[in-house]
């Protein structure tokens, strides 16, 4: 399920829904994925969705997605990839300048966990490990009793994110893996976050100390593209962006460093997603 901040129900994509359960819950459908989910296919797909011939989805996709192009610059768009990381028009996403306040770094649908002192997290049903995400032991140990927030985006929203507060960055550390959607379905049969494709950097940030932030790409989705290696930032400048499909943003916090918005934290819960955007107020720093 999924709520907005004022706790209306947001309704799903049941037909995606349904073409889902057919690829991850049948021996020819996972067949079917293991072609789709190959680097090489994602790449072919990225050139397709980057070229002029791939224009005319753009007018479909809007109308079935429900999307108000009213927000958005839609100048000089040639091409599927041109649309899918538009920018956002001035002033549609204002950024909460308060320092002390903790801001999501993207439109999204949120859910936010509690690391566990053997840092496994629980998601949609499935456990994880800090660990899996970063493939790095000694970096995932420093966020044991923190928190492990969760920001998937979806094909309609906008996909580009930003920094969450001033500081500076390490390098970006690609992982290499399998591309799969990285829709809540797909948990019920695989270890999602653990097979994709993935990127990741620590962030020195002035008011919620180190933050691992990661971004996952989903099927047919091979392109993460962060704007910056080893660097200073500062809060709701843009981080980066994703190129077609829907995609994930993975912020890890260590401990006694956050505390997350009330809501968000009864909703999940409850294993309730809730709609945030780009620098909206989502928590306070501890």
């Amino acid at each position: 399920m999924i709520k907005t901040r004022t706790g209306q129900v947001v309704v799903s994509n049941e037909k995606q829904n349904r073409l889902l359960k057919r690829l991850y819950g049948s021996v020819t459908g996972r067949a079917l994925l293991k072609a789709l989910t190959a680097p090489a296919v994602s790449r072919a797909a990225g050139c397709f969705m980057d070229s002029t011939l791939s224009k005319p989805l753009i007018k479909p996709f809007i109308k079935k997605s429900g999307i108000d192009t009213s927000e958005y610059i839609m100048k000089g768009i040639n091409s599927y990839n041109d649309f899918f990381t538009r920018r956002i028009k001035p002033g549609k996403r204002p950024v909460d300048t308060v320092p002390e306040h903790l801001i999501s770094p993207c439109d999204s649908k949120l859910t936010v966990h509690k690391i566990s002192s053997r840092s496994f997290f629980c998601i949609k049903g499935s456990r994880y490990r800090v660990s899996d995400l970063l493939i790095n032991e000694f970096l995932a140990k420093r966020f044991c009793g923190g928190y492990c927030c969760i920001f998937r985006l979806e094909v309609n929203d906008y996909h580009r994110y930003c920094y969450i507060d001033n500081g500076v960055k390490s390098e970006n550390t690609f992982i290499p893996g399998e591309l799969h959607t990285v829709n809540p379905i797909a948990l019920e049969r695989y270890n999602i976050y653990k097979r994709n494709s993935r990127e990741y950097t620590v962030l020195h940030t002035e008011n919620f100390g180190d933050v691992a932030q990661i971004e996952v790409g989903a099927m047919l989705v091979g392109r993460i593209v962060n704007l910056h290696g080893k660097s200073s930032f500062r809060r709701g400048d843009e981080k980066g962006k994703f190129e077609f499909g829907g995609s994930t943003v993975v912020l890890l916090f260590e401990k006694g460093r956050i505390v997350p918005d009330i809501d968000i934290l009864r909703n999940s819960a409850e294993n309730i997603e809730t709609v945030v955007k780009y620098g909206e107020k989502i928590g306070i720093k501890a």
